[in-house]
């Protein structure tokens, strides 16, 4: 357990081995628990915890959390219904459990000596790359052999339907890495650029109390910063979710 606590803070970009287990069954099973798995555990417990102390069923007068889950729960049910229409039901437990997870999971790595789940390539590419083959698998069972028709836009001519076609499926394929690295390339240069910050002004606060009485203006800035990283945390959240919505309408209505 030597690793549960970062020791620099870049380093909560990287999965260890926190406890790790040989057991001489079916050949020789290694079983261990990284501090990726450890704090996606966190993350799941404290979504668990929210909404169960959030639950307005035994309450006559509803408390803080309970009308704040409220009003996430109303703004990402308005989301879901303009972007995805009349089936938005259907796939709107989907996008309120994503929506939390990120978000929880970009607040934990906010804490210092945290580990940062979302600015994982490992999380944040594979939540994209299971999304992406998610909506392929929806649009080919809703559409079968027309979802190829997305490849080709309507009006193009004869002669450059296979440079289109080309171009489209490109980007189509574009979306499985963009959606997971604009969540993460985020995250990591925000954290990236406060650890720099954050080694300065210790090294200025270090000094002469004239100095330290000058830091006094940058860290007020580094305050600002880490309140935008903040905001940046539930942003990335949002967009992340708003994408998925659009790439869910798309499989639906093929356009």
């Amino acid at each position: 357990m030597t690793n549960l606590f970062i020791q620099s803070p870049l380093s909560q970009f990287e999965v260890v081995n926190l406890i790790g287990v040989n057991a001489p069954i079916l050949g020789n099973l290694h079983l261990n628990l990284t501090n990726l798995g450890l704090y996606a555990s966190f993350v799941l417990f404290i979504i668990l915890g929210l909404h169960i102390y959030g639950n307005n069923d035994s309450r006559l007068i509803p408390n803080k959390w309970s009308i704040s889950l409220e009003s996430s729960y109303q703004s990402l049910n308005t989301m879901v219904r303009e972007q995805i229409g009349s089936q938005s039901e259907r796939y709107f437990p989907f996008i309120y459990s994503l929506f939390f997870f990120i978000l929880i999971g970009n607040l934990i790595s906010n804490v210092p000596y945290s580990f940062a789940i979302t600015a994982s390539g490992v999380v944040s590419l594979g939540l994209s790359f299971t999304i992406f083959i998610g909506v392929t698998i929806l649009a080919l069972s809703i559409h079968k052999l027309k979802f190829f028709a997305f490849f080709i836009p309507a009006g193009t001519p004869l002669n450059l339907v296979p440079l289109l076609v080309l171009i489209e499926l490109v980007s189509y394929l574009a979306r499985a890495v963009s959606l997971g690295v604009r969540l993460f390339a985020n995250l990591t240069a925000g954290h990236t650029l406060l650890k720099i910050l954050s080694t300065y002004l210790f090294k200025l606060f270090s000094g002469s109390l004239f100095i330290a009485i000058l830091t006094l203006i940058p860290f007020a800035i580094f305050l600002a910063l880490v309140g935008l990283e903040i905001a940046v945390s539930l942003i990335q959240a949002f967009v992340f979710t708003l994408l998925v919505c659009s790439y869910l309408r798309d499989a639906i209505e093929l356009h």
